[in-house]
């Protein structure tokens, strides 16, 4: 899978981790971040898809809810691999 749709000049998987980065400012962590990921990533996956033509059927809008699910996962992981890194053995 490809992340690298840009919407107006910027790539979507910025725009999920920052909305994320937005929502960790107010003091969600955790589990709860994580949750959030997903569905902020599911909420602009789901956007886009339906931006580039509404699906069709059943298969349309389950391809566009997986792909809405992984760049929230994406984003997720994104973020914890640069967490990780810079912040070593604090995991």
């Amino acid at each position: 899978m490809n992340f690298d749709q840009i919407v107006n000049g910027v790539p979507l998987i910025f725009v999920v981790m920052g909305l994320v980065e937005l929502v960790k400012a107010f003091g969600v962590q955790g589990k709860a971040l994580t949750a959030v990921s997903f569905g902020v990533g599911l909420a602009i996956g789901l956007l886009y898809q339906v931006s580039l033509g509404l699906p069709a059927g059943f298969s349309g809008w389950f391809g566009a809810a997986v792909y809405g699910l992984a760049l929230g996962i994406t984003a997720s992981g994104v973020y914890s691999a640069i967490r990780n890194a810079a912040n070593p053995g604090q995991g």
